[in-house]
């Protein structure tokens, strides 16, 4: 007998983190239009399922649907950012994201 309720599954997704530069907070204005753009195309599609960054502009997090670990990094590398060096590292960890019941819903907690 399974310890999860039906209507609760979990989700093997990436979580991805994009390491910036130390002068990033500065760097990434002329860029930010463009890489916040490219979130929400990539949202609308089901591509990513969230994104954002640390209030300290160390990293941001990306949680992406892909087949793999390389399929999850060449999604964000062609970022503005990364193409620009604003970010400068990239690695993405298997990540196990619930879905249905009432999280889905927004009423639930994780």
């Amino acid at each position: 007998m399974s310890d999860i309720r039906s209507d609760i599954s979990i989700e093997p997704v990436w979580l991805v983190e994009a390491t910036y530069a130390p002068d990033a907070a500065e760097t990434r204005i002329p860029f930010r239009a463009e890489h916040l753009a490219g979130i929400e195309s990539r949202k609308a599609v089901g591509t990513y399922i969230e994104a954002g960054a640390y209030m300290d502009v160390s990293s941001s997090v990306i949680m992406v649907r892909a087949a793999d670990e390389a399929q999850a990094i060449a999604t964000v590398s062609d970022d503005v950012y990364l193409r620009n060096g604003i970010w400068v590292e990239v690695r993405a960890r298997r990540f196990g994201r619930v879905t249905g019941g009432a999280n889905e819903s927004g009423t639930g907690v994780g």
